[in-house]
């Protein structure tokens, strides 16, 4: 989330609404039918308890490490495997849920808009089923048997299990206001230290601090298509970034697009279909091609196969592939390939987001890194700084490492391994999983838990000690407070104390003075507002639409 208040209240109204109730609610004008055959019947099956924090179904598992990071196995045909992970993760699932429906009731208190909203979206998502392959919709069938009966009054378990998997696409169709801002690289030939692919990425999906602490890397053997690993939450089957045992990886990365108005496949779902029937990036464009999707979204494909990677540009219009096979790719918010990268979005996404300077960045960091590892690349992943090096605060939006990550994650699919952070954000250590000798483990009836390779591990980041991550925790919650009581309308002041400590913990960061001023704007008090205003735009502005933004609210106050 780019913690800055551009219209906050109008922001989270309409995404959090329409993401967390994300089209569950079509009970306005549909229900989704179940996808079962003639006379078929789900019975779900029982999980035994495993261990601490573990249970078991038959081979199936789930456990949390003790790093904290949720690990699952799952095998089997479509309505099994779906079934058995949602019986497996149902605790997850409940406080997801129940952390998006607690969003909501915190932001949308007003019953006549929520009704507005879900109104739209039940117009919006009322085609779905027709863009998601049978397999999939019957997965998520079998998962959503394990949702709580408790937010049964939103919609049907269904209908709002098949729903959230379009959350993403709609907080990237709202990126103008900004929970998204993803980043991510890929490296290989001379550019690595063994000359294999290297791929990192950080997937800057926020919904509130919560939001990523029950993060779970999900090992699927399906019946058809390859066995994979994806980094996943609670009701989440599609894919955000992943690894299949062929050494085929996807990530995916918003662009600039319009808020959509009819149904289409959800980009994690694409996604999921590239990770598990694709092993080279010509099986991965060809799969893209078949299916429409909602928003504009960029797939940053790599495989050990053709040694390289590639990034495919899907949009509501089109399609197209920016594949410079020259040693490395990044892949930021904005589009590259011939197909797109002159339209008139693209190039006025360039303009006034930070999409721009995070890519600009990451080059630099690139060269700066010749031969590189992965430990090389988490160092990469958790660059905090600005353009040409300079500070710019924490968790400020130009940043690679904008403190907001759901997860960052580096992969090696010539050896079939990855590296996925522990958190915060990507701050802790990054732990390492084979997948060769997991599913390997998995075919002999001998995989034991934890899944990840402790000889591997990438240490964490030195600031995670620093009493500089004292300030991080304490800043982070003020923001969070303040944000919270401005979206309800409840601004409150600061005591001159808490003021001061809220400076000192960010000085260098112009979303502190925006913030300050917007709480004595909205506290009447304009004539305090418009110098913290004018210190936000003397610091480094993440994009010219915050500029624009500053500027918009200093005339505010002239006029009041």
């Amino acid at each position: 989330m780019r913690w800055i208040l551009r219209s906050l209240h109008l922001l989270l109204e309409a995404i959090i609404a329409i993401v967390v109730v994300g089209g569950c609610v079509l009970r306005f004008d549909m229900h989704l039918t179940p996808p079962l055959e003639p006379g078929e019947q789900l019975v779900l099956p029982e999980r035994v308890p495993d261990g601490d924090r573990a249970w078991r179904v038959g081979a199936d598992r789930l456990a949390q490490n003790d790093r904290g990071v949720w690990e699952a196995y799952v095998e089997g045909p479509d309505l099994e495997r779906g079934s058995t992970y949602g019986v497996l993760a149902r605790d997850l699932i409940e406080r997801q849920e129940e952390l998006f429906v607690d969003r909501i009731r915190l932001l949308v208190p007003d019953e006549t808009k929520l009704g507005w909203l879900r109104y739209g979206v039940a117009i919006f998502d009322r085609n779905i089923e027709d863009h998601i392959p049978m397999e999939f919709r019957r997965e998520i069938y079998g998962e959503s048997r394990s949702f709580s009966d408790a937010f049964d009054f939103i919609a049907p378990k269904y209908d709002r299990a098949l729903n959230y998997h379009a959350a993403h696409d709609i907080g990237h169709a709202l990126q103008d206001l900004a929970i998204v801002g993803c980043t991510s690289f890929a490296v290989w030939g001379d550019r690595t230290a063994d000359g294999k692919l290297l791929v990192g990425r950080n997937f800057d999906f926020y919904m509130g601090e919560d939001f990523a602490c029950d993060k779970v890397v999900l090992f699927m053997r399906p019946e058809q298509g390859h066995p994979f690993a994806e980094i996943t939450w609670g009701g989440m089957m599609g894919a955000v970034s992943g690894m299949n045992l062929a050494g085929l990886t996807v990530t995916i990365n918003a662009a600039r697009s319009a808020i959509p108005f009819g149904a289409r496949t959800p980009i994690s779902l694409l996604a999921r279909e590239i990770l598990q029937y694709a092993s080279t990036i010509d099986e991965a464009i060809a799969i893209a091609k078949e299916r429409d999707v909602f928003v504009s979204e960029a797939i940053l494909v790599s495989s050990a196969k053709d040694a390289r990677a590639a990034v495919i540009e899907k949009a509501p219009d089109g399609m197209g592939v920016y594949d410079p096979d020259s040693g490395a790719v990044v892949c930021a918010n904005h589009y590259q390939s011939k197909r797109f990268r002159d339209s008139a979005p693209n190039l006025e996404n360039i303009k006034q987001s930070d999409s721009m300077g995070r890519y600009r960045r990451m080059w630099d960091l690139l060269n700066d890194h010749p031969r590189m590892g992965p430990t090389d690349a988490a160092e990469i992943l958790r660059d905090r700084m600005g353009p040409d090096g300079r500070p710019v605060g924490l968790a400020n939006p130009m940043a690679i490492d904008q403190m907001i990550a759901h997860h960052s994650v580096v992969f090696r699919p010539e050896d079939g391994r990855m590296w996925l952070s522990v958190g915060p954000y990507q701050l802790g250590e990054y732990l390492c999983y084979d997948l060769p000798a997991i599913f390997a483990a998995s075919v002999k009836d001998s995989l034991r838990m934890p899944l990840y390779d402790p000889t591997r591990t990438i240490p964490a980041d030195s600031f995670l000690t620093s009493p500089r991550m004292d300030d991080l925790v304490w800043h982070r919650a003020m923001r969070t407070a303040i944000t919270d009581r401005m979206v309800t309308g409840k601004p409150f002041a600061l005591s001159v104390d808490e003021q001061a400590r809220f400076i000192d913990t960010d000085p260098e960061n112009y979303i502190t003075y925006m913030i300050l001023g917007q709480i004595e704007q909205a506290l009447g008090h304009c004539d305090k507002a418009v110098p913290w205003f004018q210190t936000a735009l003397g610091k480094e502005v993440a994009s010219e639409n915050e500029r624009q933004r500053l500027h918009q609210l200093i005339a505010a106050c002239a006029k009041s």
